[in-house]
């Protein structure tokens, strides 16, 4: 049987949508992961706490694959790893914050001491029987962020991960621009590259703008500094701590999150602040309000973050004060703006100076603007481009952009989640597709919430549940009690005396149908109750609460 020569790119997530990014690199019996992240639930997810991608294709070949290799410590590059790991256990590599932030999930699953978690560094290659894996530093959002250049048979693939370019980054640590550029004079066989920001002209601006901008705000603080922001963006952190050592401010961090994030930055290194100037959030209340900033979540305003509980006045331990200054520093994500919105409308009515994006520059994006991207192209050169990391119209606008700097239609893959492209050193093309889609995780349950599920719970909360409840004599076949209708989020039934009636006339014939023809199982009973409630209510309300008949037998 001849073997596949061919070098196969398989997205399981990623594409199409921001979140849930993981890929696949496959050559022969060799497969090596790219990242394996989570994305958060759209709003028709109803109680879903996150989604995770299926992996059903790896668990098919679990024989071949050798490694998870990880670019980043970013929730939606590494958010899935515990529940992957517990499907297909393999080595994971990263680089030691990524891997710390990793550590962290596996003690929460309690699978820490079943995983195979290896430290490594920008410029270490990771060699395979076939393939090879180099990390390459990049600046993002989050400190120790790698490219990869996976080395096949056929060329390298390079994979930028999520990057930015920046020449004065916070620690001091500039993108390995050589390197891209060495590759650039080899053979590249595709480019994979960040698409975020692909829309957006020009350059993205420097993170150490940012701290300038922090400190001439800090400057006009009277009171207690509250800045909200991603926990993962431990630069920003550090920013605002070298902000607060400048005017003699304690630093108090809350909300599950950062608390942990920073704990292990702290713990690595990658945070620098003297230990006296940490405190607790509990002891915020011993200092004077002009010697305290608090680090806290809640950046997009989430209802149930720790600056959502601070602005409407739930937070156990934090209360705002006239006077106080409260930064948000991060822009929101679509289809956050109205929490984000209600959160700053809150601040201001206690009485806070709230200072956020669209009125001062107080963040930056961790992505590469056109500008950037265009450089990452013309330094790699590759033969074939892939966009990734992006909604369509991302990917759509990277692919234009690939085909302004010379790159033939032919040659750019605008690709699906799940479909395989194959490539060698003459050809490339898009060839099937695997099983893929999402894994929707709900508390402890994982994959047990489907469409059915969601469907029904859609309908709960626009348009309630009605209970019918009913109990049958078996031996004469007739209704001994009921039927009694409960509503919930439908109609408050003492002000609805006269549909509740009608709708139990409804229930009754529909009861008297079934019994006089012998109709006894109860799922034809109850099916008839529903459509026949169903259609009455319907033409009554023009809603469609859900019905749950429930039929006791004596």
């Amino acid at each position: 049987m001849k073997r596949n020569n061919k070098v196969k790119v398989i997205p399981l997530g990623g594409l199409g949508e921001v979140g849930k990014n993981i890929t696949v690199i496959e050559y022969q019996e060799e497969i090596i992961v790219i990242d394996c992240g989570m994305a958060f639930p759209d709003m028709e997810m109803y109680g879903v706490d996150l989604v995770i991608p299926n992996v059903s294709y790896l668990i098919e070949n679990k024989e071949k694959v050798k490694a998870i290799v990880l670019t980043h410590g970013h929730e939606d590059h590494i958010g899935a790893l515990p529940y992957v790991l517990k499907q297909i256990n393999v080595p994971v590599y990263g680089t030691k914050l990524t891997l710390g932030l990793v550590e962290n999930k596996l003690i929460e699953h309690n699978i820490l001491s079943d995983c195979e978690l290896n430290v490594v560094k920008p410029g270490d290659v990771l060699k395979f029987d076939k393939l090879s894996v180099e990390f390459i530093r990049v600046s993002h959002s989050i400190a120790d962020s790698c490219a990869l250049a996976i080395h096949t048979p056929h060329g390298y693939i390079v994979h930028t991960g999520d990057f930015k370019i920046d020449y004065t980054p916070i620690d001091g640590k500039v993108m390995d621009f050589a390197r891209f550029s060495k590759l650039g004079k080899q053979k590249v066989l595709l480019l994979m590259a960040d698409s975020t920001n692909a829309e957006r002209k020009g350059y993205t601006i420097s993170e150490s703008i940012i701290g300038e901008n922090l400190t001439r705000i800090f400057a006009r603080g009277k009171g207690r500094i509250v800045v909200a922001s991603f926990a993962s963006n431990i630069h920003r952190m550090q920013q605002v701590i070298n902000s607060s050592l400048i005017y003699g401010r304690k630093i108090a961090f809350s909300g599950r999150s950062m608390e942990n994030i920073s704990k292990v930055a702290l713990e690595l290194g990658y945070l620098n602040i003297p230990k006296n100037m940490i405190i607790s959030v509990d002891d915020v209340s011993k200092y004077p309000p002009n010697k305290v900033t608090i680090l806290t979540t809640g950046s997009q305003g989430e209802p149930m973050s720790a600056l959502a509980r601070i602005a409407t006045g739930t937070h156990r331990k934090i209360t705002i004060e006239k006077g106080d200054l409260v930064i948000i520093s991060a822009s929101p994500i679509p289809g956050n703006e109205k929490f984000v919105g209600h959160v700053i409308n809150e601040l201001f009515k206690k009485g806070a100076e709230v200072v956020y994006q669209a009125i001062e520059e107080v963040h930056v994006s961790g992505h590469a603007c056109q500008e950037e991207l265009k450089l990452m192209h013309t330094l790699v050169k590759p033969k074939y481009f892939m966009p990734v990391h992006g909604e369509f119209k991302h990917l759509r606008q990277h692919a234009l952009l690939a085909e302004e700097l010379g790159k033939e239609k032919s040659h750019i893959f605008i690709m699906e989640t799940g479909q395989v492209l194959e490539l060698n050193g003459k050809e490339a093309k898009i060839n099937g597709r695997v099983k893929t889609g999402a894994v929707l995780v709900d508390g402890i349950g994982v994959g047990d919430v489907g469409n059915i599920v969601l469907r029904d719970r859609k309908l709960l909360s626009q348009d309630g549940i009605l209970t019918v409840v009913v109990t049958i004599d078996k031996e004469s076949n007739s209704v001994l009690a009921g039927p009694d209708i409960i509503s919930r989020g439908f109609v408050y039934v003492k002000e609805s005396e006269a549909l509740m009636r009608e709708a139990r006339e409804i229930i009754k014939d529909e009861l008297d149908k079934c019994l006089d023809n012998k109709i006894t199982e109860w799922i034809v009973i109850k099916a008839n109750i529903k459509e026949a409630l169903g259609d009455f209510l319907y033409k009554k309300t023009k809603r469609s609460p859900l019905i749950l008949p429930i039929i006791m037998e004596t």
